[in-house]
């Protein structure tokens, strides 16, 4: 994080541990409604069959969908058979005047179940796995998925003062998840990551709505909540997620409190190995960046970028060829 270098970049690389069974992991709708302790318990199962190689680290994934955060402030959440592993939120906001003060619903049951959710993870998995930060689609995503976004795009050009006023509640929201979170989770005492990655001590920041906008309306309101948020958190990532947020890159680049940008090329677009470039245009603003591929990508896209500022992710078969992989960028760094 404070861009030097022992003997290599950062590397998480994961593999199965022979001879030891993992267990079924779960999803977001089994997080939202399943039963909170098997599901736990199978989490510890399948860390304990998994090796965590360089800077990998066992961490438990307590998210229930991407609008999560929209439910415990009065949206529905809708499932759908045919996307099982994500949901969405039906839009209630029909007069922003009548909407407002958007609020987080302390007496929500799915906001109630995830702090006790935290709670029973932190007692059992102390010392055992870290714990993930959720879904953080807060600050505009949030209003997109109470107005939905059609409508707020439309909002943005006929009442702006509106949506000024939204966003205030949206930025407080923020805060009071977060603390809220880390307070059931005990992540100051006990250590936390975000998701996928595990990355101790950071929150994954993002804002889907933003390859919506231009950048007039991302620097009016999306960029000043993004940077509020970074100082509530440590070691802020952006997930950037999509070709249609490019068009922010140099915005996200002179924003000091993001720390890492982590670009998500989207469905039948290529690998970050097909994005060594904008990768590096990136470093070269000051940047680091989060990248994953197959070991032999990952060794590719070290030769183009810069090491002090790459984090790598990445699988092996065993354990053994994890610790081939780290040698091998000691050698090559």
């Amino acid at each position: 994080y404070d861009g030097q270098i022992i003997d290599r970049p950062v590397v998480s690389v994961t593999a199965p541990i022979p001879g030891r069974t993992s267990a079924r992991g779960s999803n977001y709708r089994e997080r939202a409604y399943g039963h909170l302790d098997d599901i736990i318990g199978r989490a510890l199962v399948a860390a304990e069959a998994t090796y965590f190689g360089g800077e990998a680290m066992p961490a438990f994934w307590l998210s229930s969908g991407p609008d999560a955060v929209a439910a415990f402030c009065g949206a529905e959440l809708k499932w759908s058979d045919d996307s099982g592993d994500t949901n969405w939120s039906r839009p209630f906001v029909e007069d922003w005047s009548e909407a407002l003060p958007l609020r987080l619903r302390d007496d929500h049951p799915l906001w109630r179940r995830m702090l006790d959710f935290y709670r029973r993870a932190a007692s059992r998995l102390q010392g055992k796995m870290l714990l993930c930060s959720l879904d953080l689609h807060t600050n505009m995503d949030l209003l997109a998925a109470i107005r939905g976004p059609q409508r707020l795009c439309t909002d943005l050009l006929d009442q702006p003062d509106a949506v000024d006023a939204a966003m205030r509640d949206a930025r407080a929201v923020f805060r009071q998840v977060w603390e809220a979170v880390a307070t059931a989770g005990r992540m100051d005492e006990l250590g936390y990551c975000h998701g996928f990655y595990s990355m101790e001590g950071a929150a994954c920041l993002q804002c889907d709505f933003s390859g919506l906008i231009g950048p007039p309306a991302f620097r009016r309101w999306v960029l000043p909540a993004l940077e509020e948020e970074a100082s509530i958190v440590r070691h802020a990532l952006y997930h950037w997620d999509g070709p249609g947020a490019l068009v922010h890159t140099a915005d996200l680049l002179a924003a000091p409190g993001l720390h890492t940008l982590s670009y998500v090329p989207g469905t039948g677009r290529g690998s970050h190995a097909d994005y060594v470039e904008l990768f590096q245009r990136v470093q070269a603003g000051g940047k680091a960046v989060q990248v994953s591929g197959t070991p032999e990508e990952i060794k590719r896209l070290h030769r183009e970028l810069r090491p002090e500022k790459a984090w790598y992710c990445t699988s092996t078969a065993t354990p053994a060829d994890a610790e081939a992989l780290l040698e091998w960028f000691v050698r090559n760094t």
